[in-house]
């Protein structure tokens, strides 16, 4: 898969590179029951974690593009993290990286894929089992710089089903994306579930 987006798309993303292995738990992290509601008119679902922790409930998405930021910005359209919780987060690290997301992310789905363009300050992490067909025994985690952009999921070529060890079944259509923070082996942070704040991006199955 060609994962660099032509420069009238974005900035080159010779950035978005591969950093690091990562454990997954099995399937999605989506919890509640609401990723078995049947599937509409949207072509995804997001999910926002800090930690842990899921905060609000899943946000369905049915137009092209969304965009998904930090700071409560009046009249904008989006996926808007600041409104999910009305109490300030009580642990540190989590408060000092959701003042970072700023601008965030924008999903885009197009007619080669969908692309995540980060329109943030800080960098962008990716875990998503489309990057790594070929992937031996674990996912990779891929760095994506501010105003650079990557081919997170191409339907064309989906991804087969995957099974990891020490850790079983991998969902092939869950793409997981922390704010500021990397995760895997040479981090302090060994799985994405120790990510400040990160989202997960439930793509809806083929029809």
């Amino acid at each position: 898969m060609d994962d660099v987006k032509p420069k009238e798309h974005g900035e080159i993303t010779e950035d978005a590179r591969r950093t690091d292995h990562e454990r997954l738990v099995t399937g999605s992290l989506a919890t509640d029951g609401e990723e078995r509601q049947s599937w509409e008119s949207e072509w995804c679902r997001l999910a926002y974690w800090e930690l842990t922790q899921r905060v609000g409930r899943q946000f369905s998405v049915r137009v092209r593009a969304v965009d998904v930021f930090g700071g409560v910005c009046a009249g904008k359209d989006g996926f808007c993290l600041d409104a999910l919780g009305t109490k300030e987060p009580q642990v540190e690290q989590v408060r000092k990286t959701r003042a970072k997301i700023g601008l965030g992310v924008t999903l885009s789905l197009e007619a080669d894929g969908v692309w995540l363009y980060n329109r943030s300050q800080e960098p962008v992490f990716v875990s998503s089992p489309a990057l790594d067909a070929a992937a031996a025994k674990a996912l990779l985690v891929w760095r994506v710089a501010p105003g650079h952009c990557l081919c997170i999921f191409d339907p064309s070529t989906p991804p087969p089903p995957i099974s990891l060890p020490h850790v079983g079944p991998v969902d092939p259509r869950s793409v997981r994306i922390s704010f500021a923070k990397g995760w895997g082996p040479k981090y302090s942070r060994r799985d994405v579930t120790a990510c400040p704040c990160w989202l997960e991006v439930l793509l809806a199955p083929p029809s």
